[in-house]
């Protein structure tokens, strides 16, 4: 029974998160790449408020649970589910090492005044973290239509 909670735990978080990677790179990135420098950096700062810690504190459960399931799990499934849990891990290591310190940056801007434009570095991270958190989807997918 806990196998197959975990098991849509880490399905759901990471289809979820995937979710989110995929819109903000199709919709929200965009549109924030026609703004001007004030409105982006407003919008940036009202978008931000909802998605941390939300986002973290799934990315984390989803790991832990992945990992968890390397013990649970039978054949492939143990080396699977953590094998989602490293591609997550990723994940967060690009966020915190490409996004998050620019998006910490954002906050010392002034909307006026010589800056040098975070978006195209910003899209280049979270297209790394969204093609990792798609992979990771993958292979839970994989994992839990071939299970048993």
């Amino acid at each position: 029974m806990l196998e197959e909670v975990l098991s849509g735990v880490v399905l759901i978080g990471t289809g979820t998160v995937t979710g989110v990677f995929v819109a903000v790179l199709v919709s929200v990135g965009p549109a924030m790449s026609a703004m001007d420098r004030a409105d982006y950096l407003r919008a940036h700062a009202l978008l931000g408020k909802g998605y941390h810690p939300l986002m973290p504190l799934l990315v984390n459960a989803v790991t832990l649970s992945g990992f968890t399931l390397a013990f649970l799990a039978e054949g492939p499934g143990q080396l699977l589910f953590p094998l989602v849990s490293v591609l997550l891990i990723g994940v967060q290591a690009v966020s915190h090492l490409g996004n998050v310190p620019i998006n910490r940056s954002l906050s010392t801007l002034a909307a006026h005044g010589p800056w040098q434009d975070p978006r195209p570095l910003w899209r280049a991270w979270h297209r790394l973290r969204t093609a990792l958190a798609a992979l990771a989807l993958v292979v839970v997918t994989v994992t839990v239509l071939t299970a048993r």
